[in-house]
């Protein structure tokens, strides 16, 4: 899911929000640290039946 997200993030315009949806857990360490590296917001996250939200604001 990172690199689709990657891929869509560079498709939006600054201030733009990104909502991903994944399975995998260590997709939370990844997008935390993606979002910090890259200078996007992580916003919002969540999990729920070992299903995994995120919510990025493109730097």
């Amino acid at each position: 899911p990172l690199l689709k997200a990657k891929l869509e993030l560079n498709r939006l315009d600054t201030g733009a929000v990104l909502k991903v949806i994944a399975t995998d857990p260590g997709s939370q360490r990844d997008f935390r640290s993606f979002a910090k590296l890259a200078g996007h917001a992580l916003i919002h996250e969540e999990e729920e039946g070992g299903v995994y939200r995120y919510w990025l604001r493109k730097a």
